[in-house]
């Protein structure tokens, strides 16, 4: 079988989330993001709006290194990237850094279930600066973990850690009162198991009154396309939900419609990213490079 490397892009969509929700990406206004050197990708876009600029948080990732750290990108007036920074790092990989203001400040709950729980940040100088405000251990190292309030609650849907049948098709829920917690699980989880439906993939967000939770289609591949998870019961003890229509990759991505996986609403625009997946000779070469790296630095006295 050859090797594939899943590539992806980001979009700004110059619509509320609540219109893609109605009609889709496909006459959409986009404006795509600067792609960098090959074989690495920015994906998983969160974004938030301070002073008339958009801070993009995102996944920056190298296949050289297969280590992912969190980059902002700061868009200006135009949508144009005026600046790029890596602001978290760890030594396990990040991804899907959610970000959100709770409580007059602003938090980040990156994907980081390597490191067997999740850590929430609080922001000491924003954008620059994340420091870490607690820890939550879950039912399982939670996955894209999506924080939101409902009901007079804190909630956060996530997908388990585990083999990708897991990762990919089930849902699980915490509660809280407060951000800091304590946080429950809920007694239901895994609340979903479909694996056209429950991987989160973005905020949740009202339209017409109805809660929506943006979650992967993985029946074709990771992240190959968008549902919109309509919830209609959502307490501590109980979880109703049904699944709209695929959301795909629209014309304006050309060579990047292998997928979609995030649509994140930042007020009168929305964020999103896509993939091409990569089969070229070069993915084997990057491959045997670093494993050389590792063998050397593994035999080095």
């Amino acid at each position: 079988m050859p090797r594939r490397a899943d590539i992806w892009r980001i979009g700004v969509v110059d619509a509320p989330v609540a219109q893609i929700a109605a009609q889709g990406l496909e006459l959409a206004a986009i404006r795509w993001l600067p792609t960098g050197r090959p074989f690495t990708f920015l994906a998983d876009p969160f974004g938030l709006w301070r002073d008339g600029r958009l801070f993009v948080f995102a996944e920056a990732y190298d296949y050289r290194t297969r280590h992912g750290v969190i980059d902002c990108l700061e868009l200006d007036a135009d949508l144009r990237v005026a600046d790029r920074r890596t602001v978290l790092a760890e030594p396990w990989h990040l991804s899907y850094p959610f970000v959100f203001e709770a409580d007059g400040d602003t938090w980040m709950a990156p994907e980081a279930h390597r490191s067997g729980g999740l850590t929430l940040y609080r922001a000491s100088a924003f954008p620059d600066r994340w420091a870490p405000a607690t820890r939550l251990e879950l039912d399982t190292p939670a996955i894209d973990p999506t924080v939101f309030r409902h009901g007079g609650l804190w909630w956060i849907a996530y997908a388990p850690d585990g083999p990708q049948s897991a990762k990919q098709g089930r849902l699980h829920l915490a509660y809280a009162d407060s951000i800091v917690g304590p946080w429950r699980t809920h007694p239901g989880n895994p609340v979903r198991i479909d694996r056209a439906s429950s991987r989160p993939g973005g905020p949740p967000f009202l339209a017409d009154g109805q809660l929506m939770l943006p979650v992967q289609d993985c029946t074709k591949s990771y992240g190959g396309a968008l549902r919109l998870l309509h919830i209609h019961v959502l307490t501590p003890d109980r979880f109703e939900a049904d699944a709209g229509p695929a959301i795909r990759a629209p014309t304006s991505a050309k060579e990047f419609r292998d997928g979609l996986h995030t649509l994140s609403a930042c007020g009168n625009h929305t964020l999103i990213d896509v993939k091409r997946i990569d089969r070229s000779p070069s993915g084997w070469a990057i491959d045997l490079g670093r494993t050389l790296g590792v063998w050397r630095r593994g035999a080095a006295p």
